[in-house]
C-alpha cells in the first residue's frame, strides 16, 4: 500500500509540475473550438525564436494540418511588447564559434517551419501586435492572413548585423510594390503601424486592444472556410479607424525607391544615391554605409534572383547563404557590435563594397551537395 501511495504521490507531483511547466513553456500550444492556438511564451526575450520552439511548433503545424477537426491555425506572442523579435542569434553566434552543429540546424528547422506555413493547407492567422522581426516575419508572412495593429514595428534589419533578409525575405521582399522590398531589405528601415499594411506585409489591421475579442470569435466559428475567417477579419479591419487618414510613411519617397534603388549592383545604388543628393537620398546613404558589404552584396542578388523563384527555391538558396554567413567574419562581428557589446561599430571585413568580389558572392550561392536544405 505504501508503494502505491508513493506512486501515487509521483504521479500527483508529476501532474503539479506539468501544470507549471506549462506557463513557463517558451511556446504554448493548444487546441480551442476549431482553431490551433500556437502561442510564442519568451515575453522577457520578446518571444525570440529558438530551436526547441522550432522543434514543438514545426510537428504541431503539421498534424494540425491533416487534422479534420482542426479548420484554422493562429499564432500569436505574449507579453504585449513583442510577437517575435527575430532568432536567437546570440545562441547561433555562439555555436558558429565552435562550429557546433546548432548553427546548421537552427537554420534548417526555421527555413522547413517557413515552408511549412508558406504550404499549410488550413487558414493561418499571424497576430503581429508589437515588434516583428526577422524570425518572426517568417512566422507570419508567408501565412495566408497577417493582422497588423498600432503597436506593430516591422523590419528586416539583417545587413546590419552581417547577415541578409533570410526566412524567405528573397521570397516575399522582390514582390512587395515598386522596389520597397529592395529599400527594407538593405537599409533595415522599420515600418510602424498601418504602414505594415500599406507596404502589402499586412492583410489587415485592427486595434490592439480588440485582437482578445477577435481571437475568440475566430475561435467561436463553426468549421469555417478561408472565406469566412476573411469576413471576419475584414469586419474588424473596417471598425478600425486608427491612422486612417494617414498617408503611407514612404509615399512621398517611392519614386525615389523605385529608380534609386533598380541598379543591377551595389556600386550602382550608392552611385544613383549619391548623384540624386537629395536628404532623402544622403540619409539612405548613411544608413547603407553603416551595413556589412558583403552582407550588402548577398542581400541584393538574393533578392534579384528570389523575385523569379518559388519559396521552396528561395529557402533553399537562402540556406546556402546562411551557411557562407556561418563560415565568414561579418556575422560574429556584426553580433558582437549590435547585441552584445553594444558599441555599434562593427569592422566589416573587406570594408568596402568594391573589396566584396563577385567571385566570393558567387560561391555562397554554389549548391552544398547532400548538404543542401531538404523541404
Amino acid at each position: 500500500r505504501l508503494k502505491t501511495i508513493n506512486r501515487l504521490q509521483v504521479i500527483l507531483q508529476h501532474l503539479k509540475m506539468s501544470n507549471q511547466t506549462d506557463s513557463t513553456a517558451e511556446v504554448l500550444l493548444e487546441k480551442r473550438g476549431g482553431a490551433g492556438i500556437i502561442t510564442l511564451n519568451r515575453p522577457k526575450a520578446l518571444n525570440a525564436l529558438n530551436l526547441s520552439m522550432i522543434k514543438q511548433i514545426y510537428p504541431q503545424l503539421k498534424m494540425w494540418e491533416q487534422d479534420p477537426e482542426t479548420f484554422l491555425i493562429i499564432i500569436k506572442g505574449t507579453g504585449g511588447k513583442a510577437f517575435c523579435a527575430g532568432g536567437d542569434i546570440r545562441a547561433i553566434r555562439e555555436a558558429g564559434k565552435v562550429g557546433d552543429k546548432l548553427a546548421q540546424e537552427f537554420f534548417q528547422g526555421e527555413y522547413r517551419l517557413n515552408n511549412a506555413i508558406g504550404t499549410c493547407k488550413k487558414p493561418y492567422v499571424a497576430l503581429i501586435d508589437g515588434i516583428t522581426m526577422g524570425g518572426g516575419v517568417g512566422l507570419s508572412v508567408h501565412g495566408h492572413f497577417r493582422v497588423a495593429t498600432e503597436k506593430t514595428l516591422f523590419a528586416m534589419p539583417e545587413t546590419a548585423i552581417g547577415l541578409f533578409p533570410d526566412v524567405g525575405g528573397g521570397y516575399f521582399l522582390p514582390r512587395l510594390s515598386g522596389k520597397v522590398g529592395y529599400y527594407l531589405a538593405l537599409t533595415g528601415c522599420r515600418l510602424k503601424g498601418r504602414d505594415v499594411l500599406k507596404s502589402g506585409i499586412a492583410t489587415h489591421f485592427v486595434e490592439s486592444e480588440k485582437l482578445p475579442a477577435l481571437e475568440k470569435d475566430l475561435i467561436a466559428l463553426k468549421s469555417p472556410s478561408k472565406e469566412n475567417i476573411a469576413d471576419l477579419l475584414n469586419s474588424y479591419h473596417k471598425k478600425c479607424t486608427i491612422d486612417q487618414e494617414k498617408k503611407f510613411v514612404l509615399d512621398e519617397h517611392m519614386e525615389k525607391i523605385n529608380s534609386l534603388f533598380s541598379a543591377n549592383s551595389m556600386e550602382e545604388i550608392v552611385k544613383n544615391l549619391k548623384q540624386d543628393g537629395s536628404p532623402f537620398a544622403i540619409k539612405q546613404l548613411e544608413t547603407i554605409n553603416k551595413m556589412s558589404p558583403t552582407s550588402l552584396k548577398l542581400t541584393l542578388r538574393q533578392l534579384r534572383e528570389g523575385a523569379s523563384m518559388s519559396l521552396q527555391e528561395v529557402l533553399r538558396m537562402e540556406y546556402r547563404l546562411s551557411q557562407a554567413c556561418m563560415k565568414g567574419q561579418d556575422f560574429y562581428e556584426g553580433v558582437r557590435a549590435v547585441l552584445i557589446d553594444k558599441d555599434q561599430s562593427p569592422k566589416w571585413k573587406p570594408p568596402a563594397l568594391e573589396e566584396v568580389s563577385d567571385e566570393y558572392v558567387d560561391n555562397c550561392f554554389k549548391p552544398l551537395g547532400n548538404n543542401d536544405l531538404k523541404l
